[in-house]
């Protein structure tokens, strides 16, 4: 006979929940394990929103698990540590990212690259290793391996810093891999959304050149004058695109949406690189010449592992770099999702989980 989630482990706990496809969240009781010897518990105060989110509340990739309790934007505050613990204590400032887990025994997770290992946990809607379900930040309470949880440095606000976690790697990672962090590099950066207003930032603070391309106009004031890009580009003028053709060094690509790959690839240099890190739902068109006649790399990227992770947070914290975000109550957080889905959003929503949670619930 199954468990119910408020009995498969000691602590009990409660946050917001889906139950089926719909993707509706409802307040929801469930527990957590108690703190193990190498684990940390913290009180959640913050949790981003991110696109995944949505996507794994609809099941659009076929593999959500319900109830299903999302959020992997999650930051907090300390209240306990297992004895084994050695680099938090209570009352540090911490967060956990997309993962909670995974082999620590592959190549990659001895490389330091826990996001590509085959047996990689998620935050939420995965197994762990004990066979118990795996919820996240939308929820009062967080257990995680201190191995899994990242310091949050003091002069980054906690609400700002929660989207770092997943939108921030997501794209500080491929800008640090692929070499795109060279002051003077000339770097693109498609969609100037919850991704691509992060991505703007950390190429900034790296001192790389940085034009946003968009397929809307009314966004360029805001990329300029207060994201600080350097350019930006409308990619459905082609007199614009025309002009801007092999001048940059790398492009981040944070669109979702199914869109054409080929003026992007036109916008490279010889060597250059397109990296995607968005995850449309259908696959896109990849024209093989322009690879073949520029010597041109089409890449992917995904999150990063927790030393890159923390890594990120300490370069945000070093030059104050936060996300732009819409901080809203736990109650909202269904209208939040529909606004998702229409990209109504500057540019990330974050939960304020310890003001509003109880409360709602």
């Amino acid at each position: 006979m199954a468990v119910s989630p408020e009995q498969e482990h000691l602590t009990k706990a409660f946050g917001w929940a889906a139950r089926d496809s719909s993707g509706l969240l409802s307040p929801f009781k469930f527990s957590r394990r108690a703190t193990g010897k190498n684990d940390v518990t913290f009180k959640v105060l913050y949790c981003g929103i991110c696109h995944t989110d949505l996507s794994m509340l609809k099941n659009e990739w076929g593999i959500s698990m319900y109830p299903l309790l999302p959020g992997h934007e999650i930051v907090g505050q300390v209240t306990e540590v297992g004895s084994n613990v050695e680099k938090f204590k209570v009352g540090d400032s911490v967060g956990v990212g997309y993962l909670v887990g995974s082999c620590q025994s592959c190549d990659n997770c001895g490389n330091n690259a826990e996001n590509y290992c085959p047996e990689m946990i998620f935050t939420s809607g995965a197994k762990y290793h004990d066979g118990s379900t795996t919820y996240g930040g939308y929820s009062n309470i967080m257990v995680a391996d201190e191995h899994f949880v990242v310091r949050i440095p003091d002069n980054l606000p906690l609400d700002g810093a929660a989207p770092l976690l997943c939108a921030g790697v997501t794209t500080y990672s491929p800008l640090r891999y692929f070499g795109l962090d060279k002051p003077g590099m000339h770097v693109g950066v498609v969609g100037a959304g919850g991704l691509g207003h992060v991505a703007i930032k950390f190429a900034k603070a790296m001192g790389v050149k940085v034009t946003v391309i968009s397929t809307s106009p009314n966004k360029k004031k805001e990329a300029i004058e207060n994201l600080g890009a350097d350019s930006f580009l409308v990619s459905r003028d082609n007199g614009q695109m025309q002009a801007a053709m092999g001048t940059m060094d790398g492009i981040i690509d944070t669109v979702s949406a199914v869109h054409p790959l080929l003026p992007l690839l036109g916008l490279l240099k010889t060597n250059g690189k397109l990296v995607l890190v968005g995850v449309p739902a259908k696959p896109l068109e990849l024209p093989v010449i322009p690879l073949i006649t520029g010597r041109k790399i089409v890449a992917g990227s995904n999150i990063g592992g927790l030393k890159e992770t923390q890594e990120m947070i300490d370069f945000a914290g070093k030059h104050n770099i936060t996300a732009n975000i819409e901080l809203i109550p736990i109650d909202y957080v269904n209208t939040a999702m529909e606004r998702l889905i229409k990209a109504d959003v500057r540019y990330r929503f974050v939960i304020d989980i310890a003001n509003t949670l109880k409360s709602s619930s």
